[in-house]
């Protein structure tokens, strides 16, 4: 286990990769080939002009490369730290066959930052055109559908559950790989181009679905996912157990920054990215031990690559083919140990990926303290049929193109159309189906001349 500060453990959640100097972004950026037909452009979901934006880096216009991020991708600073640049920018880079890539991620991050730090306001709304929009779910895709539609001079107001917008990008990565203040600042230019933002509303319980469709012309569907699902086996509520996506949270709000898990064994189970960031949470609270539980392998995990290597780093082992059967408490309800299953692969199932079946006779116990639950999140479901959309199991049905709902004035973008083994669910691609959303929105009113 690496060995980690328990002096202050506030330090040890501080952003873990250092941003480039002035010089060493001058000399990365003039690296670039500043290509015509840039494969980089096309690898980037947001569609962000990647050799534009560096060259204007290499000239010290730190003002205009911001504002090309920004203009694609509305994100675009949370982007820099947590897109797997290396399976899409940067592994388009013409250079990886010759020397190595250009660092696009860490320039894109050093043109955002210098923004932020020069408290930079990079757009400005556009003319009303009379037409309100409701966006549900302040996280990526709302904040990008809210973005593009004000900047189209649409009045927007966004209803966000949480006590501050942001979303995955605010509550849900670790604040060692993404600050809480990027993202806040995200939300912050959102905020100045009039829209409204009404946080501590729970559509459904504070406001109802029908109350906004009967109020806004359009509404935008970008709730994300739920809380994760029960594990369905004995002892999960004992004192111990904890939600990843609560537990993250927790931490970003210092609400676990403590001494109790200092020396403490931990599992996770779960082989995703909230799994790891569960994980690695766990190390920097001061754990002694932490296992990752996964009924499948290696190959079949959904963690990006730099995150699996991030996770080894820190010393977290992998128990793969390994599902819990039940979780083990004391007399005073506190967990104790945690009882596994071997597991095998079976026939593939509808995403593709082999069926883990037990391995009948293979149980055996570990000693834990703690077990963090990370195998995927739930669906808004009440919230769905509030509105009365088709869905398939809580993921809306759309029109792929236009991301058009079965009801013809609500759109949805982002997680809540995200199907098993459908798509890739990053922030970034969160982002441009907001984007996308806005746009069809407006399609809508050119196509009958309502706006111009």
């Amino acid at each position: 286990m690496q060995r980690i500060s328990l002096s202050n453990l506030e330090n040890n959640f501080l952003e873990v990769e250092k941003p480039l100097t002035n010089q060493e972004a001058i000399e990365e950026s003039n690296r670039c080939l500043y290509c015509y037909d840039a494969p980089c452009i096309k690898a980037c979901p947001t569609g962000i002009d990647i050799p534009t934006f560096i060259k204007k880096i290499a000239s010290g216009n730190f003002l205009g490369s911001a504002k090309t991020i920004m203009a694609s991708n509305p994100v675009g600073a949370s982007c820099a730290r947590v897109c797997p640049t290396e399976e899409l920018c940067e592994g388009a880079c013409v250079l990886n066959h010759s020397t190595k890539p250009i660092m696009i991620g860490t320039l894109q991050r050093y043109a955002t930052d210098w923004a932020i730090k020069n408290e930079q306001s990079l757009f400005q709304p556009g003319v009303s055109n009379g037409k309100t929009v409701a966006v549900i779910g302040g996280g990526p895709a709302g904040l990008s559908a809210a973005r593009e539609l004000a900047r189209l001079g649409y009045d927007v107001t966004i209803f966000e559950a949480a006590e501050k917008a942001g979303g995955l990008n605010t509550f849900g990565i670790v604040s060692f790989r993404l600050p809480q203040e990027i993202s806040f600042w995200e939300v912050e230019q959102v905020e100045k181009l009039n829209v409204k933002i009404r946080t501590n509303t729970v559509v459904g319980r504070d406001i109802s679905a029908d109350k906004i469709t009967e109020d806004f012309d359009n509404v935008v569907l970008a709730v994300g996912m739920a809380h994760v699902p029960n594990l369905g086996v004995e002892g999960e509520n004992l004192d111990g157990v904890y939600d990843a996506i609560e537990f993250v949270k927790a931490t970003k709000n210092n609400g676990l920054l403590s001494q109790d898990f200092v020396g403490k064994r931990v599992v996770v189970i779960g082989a995703g990215n909230t799994a790891i960031d569960g994980a690695t949470c766990s190390v920097r609270l001061g754990a002694e031990n932490v296992k990752i539980l996964y009924r499948r392998t290696e190959e079949e995990m959904t963690a990006y690559d730099f995150e699996y290597e991030f996770a080894k780093q820190d010393g977290v082992e992998f128990r793969w083919l390994t599902t819990p059967k039940r979780i083990i408490g004391d007399e005073s309800g506190r967990v104790t140990g945690i009882e596994c299953i071997k597991m095998k692969l079976g026939e593939p199932e509808k995403d593709g990926r082999r069926k883990p079946v037990a391995v009948e006779g293979s149980e055996y116990v570990i000693p834990v303290d703690a077990v963090v639950k990370a195998i995927g999140q739930t669906r808004h479901l009440e919230l769905i049929e509030a509105f009365g959309l088709h869905h398939d199991g809580g993921v809306v049905k759309v029109d792929q193109a236009s991301l058009q709902t079965s009801n013809p004035n609500i759109y949805a973008c982002g997680d809540v159309v995200f199907g098993k083994g459908k798509g890739d669910a990053m922030v970034v691609t969160a982002a441009q189906q907001g984007k996308d959303a806005a746009y069809a929105i407006h399609k809508q009113y050119l196509a009958v001349g309502v706006v111009n």
